[in-house]
């Protein structure tokens, strides 16, 4: 190699470990979806979050919220955590380790995917779910966030 790449090459390195501005990533977009038997098309941001962190266990109809969750380190997840619930992924986690070891209550289950995500939603009844912006719905409803 030249001295002219050793050189790039290095500044690269350093660039990297100085924390010198990278490009920002665009956030992965998704959408809110729901068994296709809630009454509602829109919700507002904090009963949904309360409804993921299960501080708000029904609907307005009575039937029980079933929310569900993507696996920690999935993109979309890490979108939704910060937008919608106000706190990144790590704080969810320890907010519900507290949760449990209080015995108050259980996380959402954490699927692997989109589709399990649409799959778990059209199967129960009050379940509510993201999945990302270009998912396949397969019947779920589409929820507005106000």
């Amino acid at each position: 190699m030249n001295a002219h790449r050793h050189l790039s090459i290095l500044l690269l390195a350093l660039a990297a470990l100085s924390g010198a501005p990278r490009p920002a990533a665009t956030a992965p977009s998704y959408k809110i979806i729901a068994h296709p038997a809630v009454a509602t098309t829109t919700l507002d941001r904090r009963f949904l979050a309360d409804s993921f962190l299960k501080k708000t266990t029904r609907w307005p109809n009575g039937e029980v919220i079933r929310p569900v969750d993507l696996g920690p380190s999935s993109p979309v997840r890490r979108a939704f955590s910060d937008d919608i619930l106000g706190r990144n992924v790590e704080s969810v986690k320890i907010y519900w380790q507290q949760s449990i070891f209080s015995g108050r209550d259980v996380p959402p289950p954490e699927l692997d995917g989109d589709d399990d995500v649409v799959r778990y939603v059209l199967k129960h009844p009050g379940a509510i779910g993201y999945v990302s912006g270009a998912a396949d719905l397969g019947g779920a409803k589409l929820i507005a966030v106000r």
